[in-house]
């Protein structure tokens, strides 16, 4: 199975927000990592036939999918960003109504939706409406509803948007436990998200791809630029003003901050510590 995006450009007026995108996938988890604006969900909804591309191919095992249109979405499920539900319809219609969409035949949608549901952990809110879920539990519903069909490719577009740690933790393994035998796409700027599920990481900025590796890979490239000074309250505008500033903790008057660096910060008396995916998110993006 593979799905390669070649040469992918879209515009919007005078604003190119893709860029020649081209990367190849095949069965594994992708995070495609990248500031809000970055160009991730303009190719989410090119890849799902929302918008069209200026110019460029996407081919699904060597077939373009626009020429196979309708068996290409058959074997696709998508997750939208924003949590576009039905509130007075209970969490079981939501899913009969996709399943009609997609043309499901009956018998099998009568199987599958107490499948996804028990999958996703809604099995005993299957009858109560989704105007009384929380935002985990519609989340985990949007999960669902991708997932219905048995997708071969799984689109993700911010899929712990709005979540508190906990929720974001339960998506995040909900996804995991779901990707066996698929491509799964998850676009998103919170590092978290992809740190511990994607097999690789597309770091993506202003429509361009800037790296597409492992984590390990990603983090090895930051090795003896990554530090931790210990400085007093007075020099932090100091250090900022002259370093990329990660996190910074206090203890009373001091301050720990981390600092991304290709020269040793020499005047702090720093110590190297392990560069982390976060690190490698400001290096690349600056934030």
């Amino acid at each position: 199975m593979e799905l390669e995006i070649r040469s992918l450009i879209k515009n919007y007026g005078k604003k190119q927000a893709l860029k020649g995108l081209s990367v190849t996938l095949t069965e594994g988890v992708y995070g495609f990592l990248g500031p809000n604006g970055a160009g991730k969900s303009t190719f989410m909804n090119i890849l799902t036939g929302n918008l069209k591309a200026t110019s460029g191919q996407i081919f699904y095992n060597g077939e373009d999918i626009g020429k196979l249109g309708r068996e290409f979405r058959g074997v696709l499920g998508y997750m939208p960003q924003q949590q576009a539900l039905y509130p007075n319809f209970t969490a079981a219609g939501f899913l009969s109504y996709m399943a009609a969409l997609r043309d499901m035949k009956k018998e099998r949608a009568k199987k599958r939706i107490p499948e996804v549901l028990s999958q996703v952990g809604l099995s005993e809110v299957a009858g109560d409406k989704i105007r009384s879920f929380s935002g985990g539990m519609k989340q985990r519903l949007l999960i669902a509803q991708a997932v219905l069909d048995e997708p071969k490719i799984l689109v993700l577009d911010e899929p712990t948007a709005g979540l508190d740690p906990k929720q974001r933790i339960a998506i995040r393994n909900l996804i995991s436990e779901m990707a066996a035998g698929k491509i799964v796409l998850i676009a998103t700027h919170v590092v978290t998200d992809v740190e511990s599920v994607a097999n690789r990481i597309l770091l993506i900025r202003e429509g361009e791809l800037l790296a597409d590796s492992s984590r390990e890979e990603l983090t090895a490239s930051l090795s003896g630029m990554v530090w931790e000074v210990t400085i007093p309250q007075e020099a932090l505008e100091e250090i900022s003003g002259q370093y990329l500033v990660g996190n910074v903790s206090r203890e009373g008057s001091t301050l720990f901050v981390r600092v991304i660096s290709e020269n040793k910060p020499e005047k702090w008396a720093p110590a190297p510590v392990r560069p982390g995916l976060e690190d490698v998110y400001l290096y690349y993006f600056k934030e």
